[in-house]
């Protein structure tokens, strides 16, 4: 068991691509705590998935041991944090867990829109900051100008920050001794009772649901009962350990440690995250706080293209949402698509990888309806509905307004791009709060609506500032504004897929794009095809998609012209008729590249 005094538990917080992760392979591989043989690059990254997009989506913990200076041997606990937006409840929740962050910046690029944001979560949590400069080995590194920059805008005092390479492995042996003499140890009181934070949980197919836990005060110990305090269940410990990063099973979690227990629990549903766990006799009086619940922002449906796989879906998607606590669910039917699942993410691509996974991990191919917002519509009679999709919108007769959600967006942009960010902003119905420099780059705050965020806003801003823009926001309510649904009509039918709420100033615009967009997207049938946009019954744009032709006329050679024409009118009568009966086929990629506005 560890003298809670020799216990340091950290969370590295960074900006996308400032070296979190690699900084956590050279601390774990430095320590020895995973042999060099068996060593590999991001050796946190468990899933297929972030190996591939080269991001962390999920937090993963680890526990290193290490000799420190003074002689004496601590035990640091790691929580390796995503980086992106989308991920930053999995940040917030992380950050409850442990006492003190390592905020590493890019010693090239300074600080961006997520080392704020993330460091705000810290700050939040109050932690202790230990500033760390990566890649101090690249020929553009400033370290003096950083530190000034990082005091400036943050605001924290960075005269000894740690100047690392974690590629190369300069100054690692600095950062685990500033670890040791600059973060606090964790408070717990060994003699009360047990009581535990459950700081995530997910679903494996041998050990059942296995849960990842930070003892507060008191000790849990293999075979003990334990009850969870938000759903009152009881069970029995099967095994407890620490992660290494594999699994290492030992007898007793005492305060301040983390680690994991499994106790044959079925369902992940049944592991809330944020709850207490005690003992079942004698346990702790009151709970923790807990987190607060995390607020999807996008909505969009997920249909099994083959309905019998329904049930193969609503069974993946109890799993991931077990491990993804920021992702919610509730079943929803359509016409055109069957049974499926309305479903809540953070962000765009919070839904990509959530849709990545549900395909690879669970073999089941989707069908993904747009993305949308939650807008409240005020009805004449002073009630007030939430409109999560925009084909169940109601008659506009009885609607008084509608409101829809709005953003802070925080963009740091280096100078010369100033103008096309703007601009950008500008086109999206955005309005200017605040504009500020922090050395050769500017900081832009923007209040904007989050429907017109959600698509591809972040593409483009990538795209018009070649990749130097960073972009945070945080939610800020709800304001009226002149909002009308527009359908796509394909062959005189209404696509639900593609119904989109628009501001009644851009549906022409945006209804012409839309049409145009499918009429390269779609592919020809046997005969012509109308894609029409429409709000209500009057049609704003429409577009032809023109028929495949057989050449009926190539076994006509000279003659009089009327056999030519009669053959001709032949096949025109039998293209009408196939038309009012032809089914249109949509390919999937038709239905999300449709909705990606190009500016």
């Amino acid at each position: 068991m560890t003298d809670i005094s020799k216990i340091r538990n950290f969370s590295i917080v960074a900006h996308i691509d400032h070296g979190k992760s690699t900084l956590a392979d050279r601390l774990i591989q430095s320590t020895g705590t995973v042999a060099d043989r068996d060593m590999q690059a991001q050796i946190l990254d468990t899933m297929d998935i972030e190996k591939e997009r080269g991001i962390t989506i999920k937090a993963n913990s680890v526990r290193i041991e290490y000799k420190a200076n003074d002689g004496d041997d601590y035990v640091l606990n790691l929580i390796d944090t995503p980086g992106h937006v989308d991920f930053a409840y999995e940040v917030s929740r992380s950050m409850r867990a442990v006492e003190g962050s390592l905020l590493v910046v890019d010693a090239s690029q300074g600080v961006e829109a997520q080392t704020l944001a993330n460091v705000y979560h810290a700050l939040d949590a109050d932690h202790e900051i230990v500033p760390v400069l990566n890649k101090i080995d690249l020929p553009a590194a400033e370290p003096e100008r950083i530190c000034q920059q990082i005091e400036d805008v943050i605001g924290i005092d960075a005269s000894d920050a740690i100047m690392v390479s974690a590629k190369t492995g300069i100054g690692i042996p600095d950062v685990l001794e500033a670890i040791v003499t600059r973060l606090p140890a964790p408070i717990g009181n060994p003699d009360a009772p047990l009581k535990a934070m459950l700081v995530d949980s997910w679903y494996d197919a041998y050990l059942g649901v296995v849960v990842l836990i930070r003892v507060i005060d008191g000790y849990m110990r293999k075979g003990d009962r334990v009850r969870m305090m938000a759903t009152n269940a009881v069970y029995q410990l099967d095994r407890i350990g620490v992660f290494r990063p594999q699994m290492e099973n030992i007898d007793v979690l005492g305060p301040g440690e983390m680690g994991f227990l499994t106790a044959s629990i079925k369902q992940v549903r049944d592991t809330k995250v944020g709850d207490t766990i005690t003992t079942e006799k004698k346990g702790c009086e009151e709970a923790l706080p807990g987190f607060a619940p995390s607020q999807p922002v996008v909505f969009c449906g997920l249909f099994p293209v083959d309905n019998a796989e329904f049930e193969d879906l609503r069974e993946a998607i109890s799993k991931l949402s077990l491990n993804d606590a920021s992702f919610s669910t509730e079943m929803e039917t359509s016409a055109a698509l069957g049974f499926g699942f309305r479903c809540g993410f953070l962000g765009l691509l919070h839904l990509e990888v959530i849709r990545d996974r549900l395909e690879r991990e669970y073999d089941i191919e989707l069908i993904t309806t747009a993305p949308s917002v939650i807008y409240h519509i005020h009805m004449r009679d002073g009630t007030i509905t939430e409109l999560h999709n925009p084909a169940d919108m109601p008659d506009l007769t009885h609607v008084d307004h509608i409101e829809e959600p709005r953003i802070k967006a925080t963009i740091l942009v280096p100078d010369e791009y100033l103008g096309d960010v703007l601009k950008l902003c500008q086109d999206r119905r955005g309005i200017q709060i605040d504009l500020t420099y922090a050395g050769a780059r500017a900081m832009v705050v923007y209040d904007l609506p989050l429907n017109e965020v959600v698509f591809d806003f972040y593409d483009r801003l990538k795209s018009v500032t070649k990749g130097y823009a960073s972009f945070d926001y945080q939610m800020q309510g709800y304001r009226e504004d002149r909002l009308v649904k527009m359908q796509i009509l394909v062959n005189e039918e209404p696509v639900d897929a593609l119904s989109t709420m628009v501001h009644a100033e851009r549906a022409e615009q945006r209804g012409r794009a839309m049409v145009e967009k499918l009429k390269d997207l779609i592919p020809q049938h046997m005969f012509k095809i109308p894609i029409q946009a429409a709000i209500g019954g009057r049609i704003i744009a429409r577009e032809t998609l023109s028929a495949l032709r057989k050449d009926v006329t190539a076994k006509c050679y000279g003659g009089d012209v009327s056999r030519k024409r009669k053959l001709l009118d032949k096949q025109k009568a039998g293209k009408k008729k196939m038309r009012q009966f032809g089914k249109v086929d949509i390919p999937q990629e038709a239905f999300i590249s449709a909705l990606k506005m190009d500016g």
